[in-house]
Order: structure tokens, then sequence, then C-alpha cells
């Protein structure tokens, strides 16, 4: 007993946890704290979500059908500005927080139209929490709002979440809805750089999913000194001619498929559509089959994009499968000895918006990537697979081209099964022998090596003389590798190039891909500086972007980037990776200089006077530049290659990433894709910014 009680004082004396220890973070302090928890980051993605939380509260007011056009308008010194014509944020006096309902709605989580049902704000609302007027508000130095209202033009600013001054009436209108402007705080965001392009894109997208809404932006960033910000505008009556664009679109998500699918040869003419309300939620599908191998299905909930699906994209598989499966059995479209159809073979080839509105929706964190609410799986089953039954009734002809191209999935994909057991059966990629032609480098940590792909022998014995043993492995390829965009996964197996760079990697390949066993974390193309160099990085990239999406996300692929030119002056030697660099190198000698194409020529020209070197006779000689243009790395010798491209000390390394994963694909489809059409277009569209290496 006694030691018991020795415990219980020994515990007592070391307890200061009581409840002056509880820290208590009070209005918008937790989002400045942890900005990542409400925008999920602090980087570009979410400098770029502020601008989304704010759209987003205009738009749910079209959605509502309350607003039919919001302007977003980019202005100097890092400000944006949002506006919508729907009824404007209320400014009376709040009967809980005894401030206005603007003050409110800016300054309180959790506070907005979207709580307490359909009469006390919107039906749906794409808001989680009510939080995003108030997390820019707090993540911002400077915020203004202002409504318009029965008359009245109503205003308050704030700075880091907190208020300057009461909301003040500032004038009169004739106009309603309401004008968000703000600035990031450079304390919260290192890098404040709105990208134009990103948010075009998103915007675009927002105006294919609420029909009859016009969404306007402006750039009007480089007009400081016309821009008067001290005046109250609308919409755009900024008094000057600035870079814009708007959007409008009657068809909604059938025009969405259409865009997507523009490029590619459809294996159904008729694109299938159906919105329908069950059970609170409303369902909103469009599809359209193409002659490709890929899956694109593009889901929305409450108009936000959820990248990772959720309960409404089950729900839409789950019907996919069964209506494809009932329908082909009924009209004896499939043998009863292939079997079904699985998710795999139903979904090559389709391109499809799901969207779904929820009153209550519930997302899987506050950047809604993924979409949590049970009930949209049922109800986006039931609407989905009785419209899309009723499709095949009314269009057999365009069933039978839908179960036709199920039916070669189905096929290819037992012959995918067979090419993958024979080459990379269960535990094969440990016992089976490395590549022959691969030089393996000395370390085992997947976090030091580095895996060269080269072009060609020559610059793979090149390479292989250059390199660090120790952590550089060398992989050459012989020629162009198959065109995995035009081609199916038991095609590709079968190109001895690729299945040595597969076993190479170590990761193996579609359903038994593992990225823990990747053994190289540095996968570095380095190729030559020229067209069929420039074709032969593209093929590579294809094959990842296709089949090793995962590796490019993490990070892992690099593109080398060899110098261009060796510039030699006297005993003086200097590399150049760019013209620029070039011209930069040699100076003022000869700025405008035609360069010998030929790697083998040399081009020299006379030096200056700091350049002169003294002959055997006394007489100064004026020192020439001998510049040598490279065209492929087996040009180099080892040493020279080592120096500019292989030493990590010296080289010069892009990686490369997939920030917009939607134009990636919609580019690879366009460029190595099987149609030609679009592909010769855009040729004829860019052959005069070309800079051709020929």
């Amino acid at each position: 007993m006694a030691k018991e009680e020795n415990l219980l004082k020994s515990s007592k004396k070391k307890d200061s946890y009581g409840a002056e220890s509880i820290s208590v973070l009070e209005g918008l302090e937790p989002v400045r704290r942890r900005p990542g928890m409400y925008i999920g980051g602090t980087g570009i993605e979410g400098l770029h979500h502020l601008i989304w939380e704010i759209f987003d509260n205009s738009r749910d007011e079209a959605m509502g059908g309350y607003a039919d056009h919001i302007e977003v308008v980019m202005l100097p010194g890092n400000r944006v500005r949002v506006a919508d014509n729907g009824r404007g944020i209320p400014v009376d006096i709040h009967p809980k927080t005894k401030v206005s309902a603007l003050e409110t709605v800016m300054t309180t989580l959790h506070a907005g139209g979207k709580f307490g049902g359909e009469e006390s704000g919107y039906k749906v609302s794409g808001g989680l929490h009510g939080v995003g007027a108030s997390v820019v508000n707090a993540l911002s130095i400077y915020t203004k709002a202002e409504v318009h209202k029965d008359g009245g033009v109503y205003a308050q600013e704030y700075s880091q979440g907190k208020i300057k001054a009461t909301v003040k009436k500032v004038g009169s209108t004739k106009n309603n809805g309401t004008v968000i402007t703000f600035e990031p705080d450079a304390l919260i965001f290192k890098e404040i750089a709105f990208e134009w392009n990103t948010i075009c894109h998103r915007l675009e997208q927002q105006a294919y999913l609420v029909k009859k809404l016009r969404v306007s932006i402006i750039d009007a960033r480089e007009y400081t000194e016309k821009l008067d910000l001290s005046k109250e505008y609308w919409f755009a009556d900024l008094g000057i001619e600035a870079p814009s664009i708007s959007y409008y679109f009657e068809g909604g998500i059938i025009s969405l498929v259409e865009l997507y699918t523009k490029h590619q040869k459809a294996v159904q003419e008729k694109i299938f559509y159906v919105e329908k309300e069950t059970d609170g939620v409303d369902v909103e599908i469009a599809l359209r089959y193409v002659d490709d191998i890929g899956t694109k299905i593009v889901p929305f909930a409450n108009n936000i994009y959820t990248p990772e699906g959720g309960t409404h994209i089950s729900g839409f598989k789950t019907a996919l499968t069964r209506v494809i499966n009932s329908y082909a059995k009924k009209n004896n479209l499939i043998k009863e000895a292939e079997g079904g159809f699985t998710g795999e073979d139903v979904l090559e080839g389709i391109v499809a918006v799901v969207s779904v509105k929820l009153r209550e929706i519930q997302f899987e964190g506050q950047t809604k990537a993924k979409l949590g609410s049970t009930e949209a799986q049922g109800a986006t089953a039931v609407v989905f697979g009785e419209a899309l039954n009723m499709f095949f009734e009314e269009n057999p002809d365009e069933a039978k081209s839908i179960i036709s191209k199920a039916m070669l999935a189905l096929r290819s994909r037992k012959a995918a099964k067979a090419a993958k057991d024979s080459i990379l059966r269960k535990g094969a990629l440990e016992g089976m022998s490395l590549p022959g032609k691969l030089a393996d480098c000395q370390i085992r940590n997947a976090d030091e090596a580095e895996l060269f792909i080269v072009e060609g022998d020559s610059a793979g014995g090149t390479a292989k003389a250059g390199r660090d043993r120790r952590t550089q492995a060398i992989l050459p390829l012989r020629g162009k590798i198959l065109n995995v965009e035009r081609a199916r996964l038991d095609r590709m197996l079968g190109s001895e190039q690729i299945k040595n760079l597969v076993i190479a990697m170590g990761t193996s390949i579609g359903d038994t891909f593992d990225l823990s066993k990747i053994r190289y974390k540095k996968i570095i193309l380095a190729t030559d500086a020229d067209v069929d160099g420039a074709h032969i990085r593209t093929l590579i990239l294809t094959l990842f972007f296709r089949y090793f999406p995962q590796i490019l996300d993490a990070g892992y692929v690099y593109i080398a980037q060899p110098p261009l030119y060796k510039i030699k002056r006297g005993k003086e030697i200097f590399y150049a990776y760019t013209d620029e660099e070039k011209v930069k190198i040699v100076g003022d000698v000869a700025p405008d200089m035609e360069i010998v194409i030929e790697s083998d020529a040399v081009e020299e020209v006379e030096g200056d006077e700091e350049g002169e070197e003294e002959t055997k006779g006394g007489k100064p000689k004026i020192a020439k530049w001998v510049i040598q243009r490279y065209k492929g790395l087996g040009e180099m010798n080892a040493e020279e290659l080592k120096e500019t491209t292989m030493d990590i000390n010296k080289r010069i390394l892009k990686q490369v990433n997939v920030n917009d994963a939607e134009e990636a694909n919609r580019v690879f489809d366009m460029l190595m894709g099987s149609e030609v059409a679009p592909r010769k277009s855009f040729i004829q569209s860019y052959a005069k910014e070309a800079n051709l290496d020929i």
C-alpha cells in the first residue's frame, strides 16, 4: 500500500497538465495556424484554392437560380476580385452574433446560408462547412466585401481575418450581388503568383456544370497606373481594355463530353444523357464511348470536382457493369463460354461526366477530393441503371457498338493476362535476370540509385564510361520504342525494349505494379538534342504517363539537359546549353553568327583584344572562338558527358511532373493517338513557331 501511495505522489509531482495547458484559438486564428487543414497547403495549389472558395460561393447562388453571371478579375498587387449578380449577402443584424450577417459570414467559421435547410439559404451548395469566405479572409492581408442590395451599397474591410470597421452604407445602386476582393497574405504564402491558364481551366469547367451561367475572367494585372482601385466597379466596367475570356454553354455536361471526345473517334455517335432526382439526390450523367483503351470519368459533387471519386462513382460503375452484362446476355451478344464483362472491360474507352447534387453533402476533407455521402451511391446506381437500360432498348445499334467495344476489351484482357503471366509471373522480377544491356549500379539503395535511359549503343557506351559506377546505372534503348498510346498491354509486353525497362525498374506493371519495389528513384531520360531524340523522349514519357503514373507523381522521372555547344578559346573550354548562353559566352564578337549544323564541323570566330596570345615571333595573334554543335550524346567523349550531363554537382536535370492531368491526357491523345486530323491541325497551327533542327 505504501508503494502505491509513493507512486501516486510521484505522479502528482510530474503532472503539470491542467486546464491552463489547453490552448484556445479564437476567431479565425486556427485557420492561420493550420491553413493546410482548410485549403490543402500553402503552395500554388492552396493559393488558387482561395479563388475557388470565393467563386464557389457565387456559383452556389447560380445553382440556386439567383445569379447568372460571375466575374473574376485579377488586379494589380496580387489582388483578386470576384463579383456575382446574386441576391447579395444579408447586411442586417444577425440575431445570434449581434453583428451584421455580412460580418458574421466573413469572420466566423461554419457560418453562411448553407445550414438550416432550404428556407434559410441554399437547397444545394458546394460548401461543406461554410468556411470558404472566412478562410480566405483569414489568409489575406486585405479583404473587402461589397454588397449591392435593396438599393444600397454596403462595404466592410478586413485584414488577416480581423475587421477594420463595422459595415457601412457607402452608396446607392440599382444592382444586386456580392463583390469580394482579397489579397493573399505573404506571411502565409511564400510565393504569390496566380496562373491565368489554371484559373481559366477551372472556371471553364464550372461554366459547363451550371446551365445558363456566364463566367467572365479579366486579367488587369498590368494596369497599375490606369486602374483606379478606389473606384467602385460593377462587373466589366473597369475603364480599360484587358485580356479577358467569357464562358457560356447551353449544353451543360453534354458539351463537356463533346469537348473531351473532340479529337477521338466515337464508338457511339449519340451521347447518352440523363438528369433525374431520386431520394433527394439529383443525378446528372453524360457519356460516350470512343475508340481508345483509356478510361476518363470526370466526377463532380455539388459542382465540386472530386478527383478521387467517391460514392457516386461507385454507384455509376456498379450500374454500368450490371446493365451491359444484362443486355448482352439477354440479346445473345456474349457467349456463355466467355463469361461476363468485368468493370475493367466496360470502362475501356468510356468518357463520362458524373455530377450529383445533394442538400446535405459529406466530403472526405475540406479540399473535397472524395465524396463520402452514402445516399449518392444508391441514387446514382438507380437513376443511371434505369436510364442506360432504356437508352440501349431505344438505340440498339449504339448498344451493339458499345458491347462490341467491351468484348474487344474482354478478349484483350485475357490475352494481356496470359502475356503478363508468362513475362511477369509472381516472383519473376526477383528471380529474372536483369537485361543484358543494363549496366547496373553497385548500390542497392533506391534513394541514391539513378537509371540513365540513353538513346542507342553509342551513347550507352559513352555513358557507361563516364558514369559513377556506385550510383549510376545505364540502359541503352535501340531506336524508338513502341507507341503505347496505340497499343494494348499484351502487345506492349511483347516489346523487348519496354520489357527490359520494366524489369530494370523492378516495379512490375498493371495490376501487379508496386512502387515500393522501384530500384531507382531517379530515372533520367538522356536523348539526343534533335528531332529524333525529342520523339524518343515523348514515346518514353507516353509510356510513363499511361502505365506508370505513380512514378511520375512520385517525382522520380527527370530529363537530362546535355549542352548544345562546346566553345573553345585558346585553352579555355565553355559549354552552352542554349543559343542565348552561346551568344553570352562569345559576347559581342558575333552575336548573329550562323552556326554550322554538322556536329563534326566547327565555326571559327575572331576574338577580341583580351583574347590575344603571343606567337613565337613576339607578334600578337588574336585568339579564335571555336564552336562545336553537339547533336548526340554519342558525339561526346566520356569525360565531356560526365562533366556536363552526369556529374551531380554540375549537371542540369528537369523534373517531370503532371500539374494538369486533364490537359496532359488531351495532349497525349492528340499527339500520340490514332486520329490523324487533330495532329495535323496542331502542326499546321504551330508550324511557324517550331524551332526545327534539320
